[in-house]
């Protein structure tokens, strides 16, 4: 008796190009996609906690509070130029080996 999971059709059973048209290649890329828009999303939801902890530490002349938000502005500083220099190694990936898996995958 064979294997029946390799017999599976994932892409006509879910109706996705994956499996049938499109490759592992093609996923990576669409997690990697995602992976960046997140990284961004949650780079702007840190920037604005930050900033409003920085507020509400100024306000309440508490200064630990707006220390704690410059550290967190600080992070999120960080935080967005490692996604942006991932993002442009990628890039630079992209055009020594000729491919558009990133910025334009096949799917």
């Amino acid at each position: 008796m064979g294997n029946l999971l390799a017999d599976v059709s994932i892409g006509s059973i879910y109706k996705t190009p994956l499996g049938q048209s499109a490759g592992i290649g093609d996923l990576i890329s669409l997690i990697l996609r995602g992976a960046f828009s997140l990284a961004g999303v949650g780079v702007l939801v840190l920037f604005i906690l930050a900033g409003i902890s920085i507020i509400r530490g100024a306000g309440s002349g508490n200064p630990d509070d707006a220390a704690k938000g410059k550290k967190a502005a600080t992070a999120a500083i960080v935080g967005a130029g490692i996604v942006f220099f991932s993002y442009f190694i990628v890039r630079i990936i992209e055009l020594i080996f000729g491919s558009t898996f990133i910025t334009n995958p096949g799917i």
